[in-house]
């Protein structure tokens, strides 16, 4: 078993029979901290890291884990990323496996107004954040105009 695979087992062993990473007895810091443990190889995600160039970024689907949140690996073309939005009340915990990829966190809209940008954060390769929809909204983009950023998704 390589060290991806042992993330996949140790996500999927702590989030055992709960309802989902968003449910109350799971501490999400607790993922962030699994995530954090893993030091990025391409040999050993990159089986997972399909892309489709037409779109922005493409979901590979990894792990369904208890069937209650999915483990993802999303490839994002280069300079472009996701348009703005929630997690539906969920929890997202993201890993950077290759480049760097910029969030846009955004307050929640008021009335017809359009959201309003709050806060932009770059990660680059190993490093991890958390949304939820108690942070605000957000989007993603690829920042770089030549090469592909690629993610890993507990959500």
């Amino acid at each position: 078993m390589n060290d991806f695979q042992r993330l996949v087992q140790d996500l999927s062993d702590f989030l055992g029979p709960s309802s989902g990473l968003d449910s109350s007895e799971i501490n999400p810091d607790r993922v962030i901290e699994i995530m954090r443990s893993y030091t990025t190889r391409s040999s050993e995600w990159s089986p997972y890291a399909h892309a489709d160039h037409g779109r922005g970024y493409t979901r590979n689907l990894v792990d369904t884990g208890n069937g209650k949140s999915n483990l993802l690996v999303l490839v994002w073309n280069p300079s472009k990323g996701s348009p703005v939005h929630d997690h539906a009340n969920a929890h997202c915990v993201m890993k950077i496996l290759r480049g760097t990829l910029e969030e846009t966190l955004y307050e929640p809209p008021r009335g017809s107004s359009p959201p309003k940008a709050k806060k932009r954060t770059l990660y680059r390769e190993d490093e991890v954040t958390y949304m939820s929809d108690q942070l605000g909204l957000h989007k993603i983009i690829n920042p770089d105009a030549n090469h592909v950023a690629v993610s890993l998704h507990r959500e």
